[in-house]
Order: C-alpha cells, then sequence, then structure tokens
C-alpha cells in the first residue's frame, strides 16, 4: 500500500517570511499588551527560530511592534473607506460595523494602544494611530459633503455632487473650524464608547452600539447646525437623501416628542 504523500517543503521569499512574522505577532498583539509579547512568543507563533525573527526585525520587538501596528492601522484605515453611495447613515453604519468587528478582533491590543503608557509606545507609535485619527476624520467630512483634503463632494448617494453621478461644479472649499472640530470630537467619543464597551464585556451587543453612534453623530450635526451655516448645509443635504424608515427618520420620531414637550420654553 502506497504511504501517502508528504507535501514539498516551500521556501518562503523574503516577503512571504516577513508578512508571516507580521501575522504572527499580530495575533499575539491583538490580545496581549505589547509589553507581555516577547520575540520568542512570535518565534513558537510563527514556527521558526527566535534568531530568524531578530533576521527579519533587526531592531527587536520595538521594531516588530511597530511594523506589526502600522499593519494593522492600514486595515484599520480600509475600515473608514465606504464608496459615496446610498443615504450618509447607512454608509456610517457600514463603516461603524467594520471598525467595531475589527476592535473585537484586537480586544486587548487595542485597549493598550489607545489607553497608552505601554513600555513600546514611541512617537512614532503615536503618530502611526493620529495617521488613522485624521483619515477617518477625511472619510467622515466626504460623507457630510466636505472633502476633507480641501475640496467638496456631493452626498446625494450617487457618488456625485448634481445627482446623477458627476462631479458637480463646486467650488473646492476646506471644511470650516467648527465641523471639522465636531468630526474629530464625534471620533474622540467612538474611541472612548469602544475602550468602554470592552470594559463591559462588549455589552452592549454590537449592533446596538452602532446605532447609538450613528445617531450620536447626527445629535452633535443638528446642535452645531444651529449656530453653524456650514454645518447647517451639510445637516440639510443629509437628510435630503436619508429614507423615513431611516437611522435619521427613527431617530426624529424618537426625538420630536421630547422637544414638543419643552415647546413652552421658547
Amino acid at each position: 500500500m502506497t504511504a501517502p504523500a508528504t507535501p514539498a517543503y516551500r521556501r518562503l521569499s523574503v516577503e512571504e517570511r516577513r508578512t508571516q512574522l507580521l501575522d504572527a505577532a499580530l495575533g499575539l498583539f491583538a490580545h496581549r499588551a505589547p509589553e507581555d509579547v516577547s520575540l520568542d512568543d512570535v518565534a513558537a507563533a510563527a514556527g521558526v527560530s527566535r534568531p530568524l525573527v531578530y533576521r527579519y526585525f533587526s531592531g527587536g520587538k520595538q521594531q516588530l511592534y511597530e511594523d506589526a501596528l502600522r499593519s494593522a492601522a492600514d486595515e484599520l484605515e480600509l475600515c473608514f473607506t465606504e464608496p459615496p453611495v446610498g443615504p450618509p447613515t447607512e454608509r456610517l453604519g457600514r463603516v461603524l460595523d467594520r471598525y467595531l468587528a475589527f476592535v473585537d478582533q484586537h480586544d486587548t491590543g487595542f485597549s493598550a494602544l489607545l489607553r497608552g503608557g505601554s513600555v513600546c509606545e514611541t512617537s512614532r507609535t503615536t503618530a502611526i494611530v493620529d495617521e488613522v485619527r485624521r483619515a477617518a476624520a477625511e472619510q467622515i467630512l466626504l460623507h457630510l459633503g466636505t472633502d476633507g483634503a480641501g475640496g467638496t463632494s456631493g452626498t446625494d448617494g450617487t457618488g456625485g455632487t448634481d445627482g446623477t453621478g458627476g462631479t458637480g461644479t463646486h467650488a473646492p472649499a476646506a471644511p470650516g473650524a467648527r465641523l471639522r472640530m465636531l468630526v474629530r470630537t464625534w471620533i474622540a467619543a467612538v474611541e472612548s464608547a469602544s475602550l468602554i464597551w470592552l470594559d463591559e464585556e462588549k455589552r452592549p451587543p454590537a449592533g446596538e452600539l452602532r446605532d447609538w453612534l450613528v445617531d450620536h453623530l447626527v445629535a452633535l450635526l443638528v446642535v452645531t447646525a444651529a449656530t453653524d451655516e456650514e454645518t447647517a448645509a451639510a445637516v440639510g443635504a443629509l437628510v435630503a437623501y436619508e429614507h423615513p424608515d431611516g437611522p435619521v427618520g427613527a431617530l426624529a420620531r424618537r426625538v420630536l416628542p421630547l422637544v414638543n414637550a419643552a415647546a413652552h420654553l421658547r
């Protein structure tokens, strides 16, 4: 009887081996604080020797952590990338679904990263995290009808500004200070809520947290719109492309009775 064939050994390329080591490190950093992960741990997880890890990461654990963080940051930035199609709050819901799935998969590492204080924290790791925050802010501003990099774009749900999928003719304009502050404030709130969610053993369910965070952004927009013309225009454009049974409509139906109850305060 012929024995089963043993798969032929294939030597990994330099890039494949580096990716393998980074993946092993990411798996460990996702569920342990950086200081609790050693190069021996990474070598064991990858099934290689410690000297091989050093060959690819001569800077030791610090270099490995920073490179793994860069890889995770690239993945996290992708969470915020969403085609400009459909009602803005539904797009935001999809973004948050991906973001919360990332937080869920990298729970301990995510907490250690955002809370700071790790022995592996440096100006470089802080800069990587800030890059993700800036990228997230630009994407949110884009879906609010303002190009975070200094131009304008549509919120018509078709990818354009004229309702037909075209590019429109709006003159470029950078987002104002109030709108930028609003978005950065919301992103900080999302980070804080994510950390509390992890502390509370991921309660409430991710779907409920997502809906609450969408409502939170809508509420910030409405409050700011009361005193800022640019934000008021963004809210007007957003509402124009929402469905009655969507997040904005549902929030309006819940809030209107409260507003009406305060009518005597006008």
